[in-house]
């Protein structure tokens, strides 16, 4: 039975929806997506960035030494050799030493080369000196 207002309308059932768990997982799932989007974007954008004359890098972004297979050096994605990575890394670095330096070396070269671009970093006084790793798959 429907149930009898005070005016004298009938009143039927409740036909509404309850919009509480749908806000709630809206708000939740834009969270997520707010989230992941940065790991995404940074992955799949590729971006060709115009050249300046007067621009400069930005002093936390690390310094990379790629050491490859065949023993090749290359600072910045600029090739050099062992004898010259010294002096191109020193104006890099700055005054203060403190922007970070990641050396990616492959794995099948020898611990050496290795050893010396570290005894480089370590001669220039560099506070941060990394070696970049893969992570394990899950």
């Amino acid at each position: 039975m429907a149930a009898v207002l005070r005016r004298g309308r009938k009143q039927g059932p409740i036909v509404e929806i309850n919009m509480i768990p749908l806000i709630d997982v809206s708000l939740v799932l834009l969270i997520i997506f707010m989230v992941m989007t940065p790991f995404l974007v940074q992955r799949q954008v590729g971006v060709n960035l115009p050249k300046s004359v007067s621009g400069n890098e930005s002093p936390n972004r690390p310094i990379i030494i790629l050491i490859q297979k065949q023993g090749e050096l290359s600072l910045n994605g600029k090739a050099v050799s062992i004898s010259t990575l010294e002096s191109q890394l020193k104006p890099l670095l700055g005054a203060r030493r403190d922007r970070p330096v990641m050396i990616q070396a492959d794995r099948d070269i020898a611990l050496q080369q290795v050893v010396s671009v570290m005894d480089i970093a370590k001669k220039l006084q560099v506070a941060k000196l990394g070696i970049a790793v893969e992570p394990p798959k899950k």
